[in-house]
């Protein structure tokens, strides 16, 4: 993987975007927490990254999506045809991405050397109580979380490198919730007290790995956690 450099602050009108990557077959840019990776429902939900990135890009298009209260990495295609190539890039699994969270209370890996550990629960969406996502048995998409002990460990909960092998709503956010640690400050899945203990949702997309869609050289890009 080749590494590449810091990110670089670009000024675009109404606001200014984090520019990480350029060229002409995609942009990758470091969504803040607090903003919409696109549009939502109504006028005053219009502002959102896509939109942004359109303002400097105007071929830029939607290849996947952060949830809103996530901060970090995110790719946008230049042109259809590079966005058919991203989204069989994802749906190929040949996008590698991982995530750093604070989770709440004290989390131990039983592997002593911190080797990666799984979480396997099929989620599905809770339709009666949108946008929530639940575990469900029976009706739930097969879904995979990697996860391991990131460091340094500092404040209250446990910082975790997490890795999703699918990417279903909200899956990083179920699974830990699954294993009785909430992300720390997640408005939809901890607790009154652990929403308490951050002004944010302490998950930040961090890394993202994939091979160039068009001459397949093997990228990697990085973004500093912000908490």
């Amino acid at each position: 993987m080749t590494g590449l450099p810091t990110p670089t602050a670009l000024a675009l009108p109404g606001d200014a975007l984090t520019l990480v990557h350029e060229d002409a077959a995609f942009v990758v840019l470091d969504k803040p927490a607090g903003l919409l990776a696109v549009p939502g429902r109504g006028p005053d939900k219009q502002d959102c990254l896509s939109a942004r990135a359109q303002a400097r890009w105007p071929d830029a298009l939607v290849v996947h999506r952060l949830d809103m209260a996530t901060s970090g990495l995110v790719i946008l295609a230049r042109g259809l045809a590079m966005q058919r190539a991203l989204s069989m890039h994802f749906e190929k699994r040949r996008v590698h991405k991982r995530y750093t969270a604070v989770v709440a209370g004290e989390l131990r890996n039983p592997d002593p050397a911190n080797g990666w550990q799984t979480i396997e629960l099929p989620l599905m969406i809770d339709w009666l109580n949108r946008p929530r996502s639940i575990v469900h048995a029976e009706h739930g998409k097969p879904s995979l979380t990697r996860w391991r002990l990131a460091s340094p460990q500092h404040g209250p909960g446990t910082r975790l490198e997490l890795e999703p092998v699918t990417g279903r709503t909200h899956q990083l956010r179920v699974h830990l919730q699954a294993l009785g640690h909430p992300i720390v400050g997640d408005p939809l899945y901890a607790s009154e007290a652990q929403r308490a203990l951050a002004d944010r949702l302490l998950l930040h997309a961090g890394w993202l790995a994939l091979p160039h869609p068009v001459s397949g050289a093997p990228l990697e890009f990085h973004s500093p956690c912000p908490f």
